[in-house]
């Protein structure tokens, strides 16, 4: 990329992915990205759990009933899990991590997609049962992962080489209607 704004336009969610790994070269530079991310008062209460096996990472296609079909071809995942307990402003913090992962992909040349985990649910039926039970995909995510229970997850990100082009984001069709300046 030549500058932010242009990392910033070509940026956007990938949510199919072909079929060739992730280098670990690649995988260690997006995480350093994330290790540097801002967070309050410097607590870094985000810890990053990466996924490179395929099997489970197929499985995280199940941890929502919408939304979480790019594990179904995603290489990788990264899983962004907070310790809610030391700071109040957690969220926030895992937001930014996860977008200096978002950014970080792109610039080295993957696709990637956040999928929302905290608060999340889907509906699973066990084979023989009339009734429906509703999984909460932060539980669903932590059993797979084996993320301790003291710790919240946020978001997983999924991660690959592009089976998808998207357009980058047109300048003039941005809202600036959403700006507003005070002088």
């Amino acid at each position: 990329m030549e500058n932010f704004e242009q990392l910033c336009q070509v940026r956007r969610s990938v949510r199919k992915y072909q079929h060739l790994p992730v280098e670990q070269e690649k995988l260690d530079y997006i995480l350093r990205c994330a290790l540097m991310s801002p967070s309050g008062k410097r607590v870094n209460p985000w810890e990053f759990y990466v996924v490179k096996n395929e099997d489970m990472i197929r499985k995280m296609a199940a941890c929502r009933d919408f939304g979480s079909g790019m594990f179904n071809t995603a290489m990788a995942a990264i899983v962004v899990a907070l310790d809610a307990s030391l700071t109040d402003v957690w969220m926030p913090d895992g937001a930014i991590a996860a977008q200096n992962i978002l950014l970080a992909a792109t610039e080295q040349g993957l696709g990637a997609c956040w999928c929302h985990i905290y608060g999340r649910y889907s509906e699973h039926k066990e084979e023989g049962r009339e009734t429906v039970e509703r999984v909460s995909a932060e539980q669903y995510i932590k059993n797979l992962v084996g993320i301790p229970e003291n710790m919240s997850v946020l978001c997983v990100i999924s991660l690959g080489y592009k089976d998808e082009e998207r357009k980058p984001y047109d300048f003039e069709k941005l809202l600036y209607n959403k700006i507003h300046t005070i002088e």
